[in-house]
This record gives structure tokens, sequence and C-alpha cells, in this order.
């Protein structure tokens, strides 16, 4: 029997990425979401797992809930036997997060605690967590490893996802038996090679890619660089960009991780690789054959300079490394764009 593998929020971009892993590597994913993130598809799925079906030629097992609903944790649980869970769901635009704290902290937080004594009363010991690297703050040293501090976090968002941590940490200190693995992501982007499922923001995109590409396909009219004066090769701040399909194998081998009883981890899952906000826009204009007109504005509030991974912990303990270089990032984000102009939704921008 395939081991079962809860997935929280499996309908939103990384989740959605996380699932066609998972099938791929044997596991039965059955996932629940709230669509806070994810677009609508037919018979009510998201449209992220509508088109994965189309892609595997395989069925996913979905169920609209929402972590603040305890009764329906429980009687998803009760249900099915898990082997582990792979948690995703939770609010996430760090500016919405500053503006509005106590809806991220209530979601994020109440969700998570739901979720964990869920998992605790059905003896369901294994979590990954989604987590982010925004929970170092800003960077004391580069690159960043595992070991740098955490707990720094210039937004409400990245401290409920360090928060989060700590609550897991904590658990598996006082119980034996559980084992976690915490994944601190740097920047994902990029989309299955299918063109199919890809990153949907709703709005204005928060992240650069997303924006770019809108910018290239004509949704935007041009891209605000915020801040060209920083301590950087070309001024403009260095990220370690990732893409989602290696993120998404990164999960398959924290899962594998998880079954060695391993206790706690933490991991980073990025390139080691910086590039700045010029480079990524070079990049995209590559990719897409576009020219992509940029205005340089004034810095943001809690930016910083430079921020990129030192993921070597997890090439030696997960055996997990990132195989896919930036051409093929931006090339697999251009396909998904221009395949779904306006994302998942057939209809014009909202």
């Amino acid at each position: 029997m395939a081991q079962k593998v809860l997935v929280t929020g499996g309908g939103g971009y990384i989740g959605s990425h996380c699932v066609v892993e998972l099938i791929q590597a044997g596991y039965t994913p059955v996932v629940i979401d709230n669509f806070s993130n994810a677009i609508r598809g037919e018979g009510g799925s998201p449209e992220s797992l509508c088109r994965i079906e189309r892609i595997l030629h395989t069925r996913i097992e979905f169920r609209e809930l929402d972590l603040l609903d305890r009764a329906g944790l429980d009687a998803i649980f009760k249900e099915h036997q898990f082997s582990a869970v792979m948690h995703f769901a939770g609010l996430k635009a760090v500016g919405e997060s500053v503006q509005k704290p106590l809806k991220y902290y209530r979601v994020n937080l109440t969700g998570t605690i739901n979720l964990l004594e869920a998992m605790h009363a059905h003896g369901v010991l294994n979590i990954v967590f989604s987590s982010s690297a925004t929970v170092y703050g800003d960077p004391q040293r580069l690159p960043i490893d595992e070991d740098h501090p955490a707990g720094g976090c210039t937004n409400p968002y990245g401290k409920t996802k360090y928060f989060i941590e700590e609550m897991i940490q904590d658990q598996c200190r006082a119980e034996k038996g559980w084992n976690a693995v915490l994944l601190r992501y740097f920047n994902p982007i990029g989309a299955h090679q299918s063109g199919q499922i890809g990153e949907d923001p709703q709005g204005i995109p928060n992240n650069l890619l997303p924006f770019v590409a809108q910018v290239a396909i004509g949704r935007r009219e041009h891209l605000n660089v915020f801040g060209k004066d920083y301590g950087t090769p070309d001024g403009t701040g260095v990220r370690d960009y990732i893409h989602v399909v290696d993120l998404a194998k990164g999960h398959i081998a924290a899962v594998k991780k998880l079954q060695q009883k391993c206790g706690c981890k933490v991991y980073n899952l990025g390139t080691g690789t910086g590039y700045s906000v010029l480079e990524m826009v070079k990049a995209m204009e590559k990719a897409s054959g576009k020219e992509i007109r940029y205005q340089i504005a004034p810095r943001r509030e809690g930016d910083i300079a430079s921020c990129y991974a030192d993921p070597s912990l997890a090439e030696k303990e997960l055996g997990w490394r990132a195989s896919f270089g930036l051409d093929k990032m931006c090339e697999d984000l251009w396909r998904w764009q221009s395949q779904n102009p306006t994302g998942f939704s057939k209809g014009a921008e909202s």
C-alpha cells in the first residue's frame, strides 16, 4: 500500500508542485485547502489539482477544509491513516502581514496548533513544515547556514514561520516519537515544465518574478526596482532563487528523512547563488524575447541588500541539491505565463 501523506494548502503554488512529486515518488497525497491561495476548478477541486490529474492521468483526493476547523480536521484524520503531514497552508503576503498582523497570527498560528493537536490525537507524529529564510531576518553573515541566528524577523509573516518552527521543536522535545523536518525556503520561482501549473498571484504580485513575467506578457506596464544603492555589484537587491520543482524534490527527501526517525531537523533549500534584481530582469528578457521596462524606485522598508543560502547541509543529510539553473527557471516561468496569460482563471484580470 502506498503511504498516504496529508498535504495542507496543497492547491497553492508550492503545495501543488509537491503533490506532483509525491505522486511520482509513489506516495498517495490527500489534499486539504480553503482556497485562500488557490483557484477553484471543475468539481470543486483547485484548478491546479485538476490539471495535475490530467498531466499524470490520476485522481487526487481533495477536501475543502480550513485549519481553523478543528472538527473537520479530526474527521479527515479518522478517515485516513497518514504516514506524514506536509504543512503548507497559511497566509503569505509580507506587506499584508504588516497591515493585518492579528489576521496572520490567528490563521497561521492557530491553524498550525489545530493541525498539531489533531496529529497528536490520531498518532500521526511525522511532519514536514514549509518554513522560510525570512526567519533569519537581516543576515549577519553570508551565505546563511542553519546555525545562523533565527528569530530576528522583520515582519509578522516571518514571525509566524519562526513561531511555528519553535512550536514544532518544543513538541519534538516534549514527546519522544515525533519527527519533523523544517524546510527554510529561499525564493521559489519557475513552474512545472508542462506549463500547466505555476504561480498565480491574485491581484498585484508580491514577488519579483511573477511581476516581471506579467510585465513581459503585457499585464503590467513596468517593474519598479526598489533601490539601486545597495552594497551589491549593480546596486540592486540580491536573492537566492530556486526552481519550484527542485524545492518540491527537497520535500520528498524530507519525507524519506522522517522515516529514519530523525527527530527535529532544519534545512535550507536554496541554490547557494545570489542574483540581483537587474540580473533577473535580463534573464527573463532572454527567456521571453521581450523587453521588460523598469523604473528605479525608493528602497522599501524592511528590505535587505543580500540574502543567499549555504545549502550544503541538505546535500549532506538529505542527499538533495538544486539541479536547475537560472535559464531553466525563467524558461519554465515564461512557458507557464505565456500559456496562461491570466493564470488559472480564464477571465480578465481582476
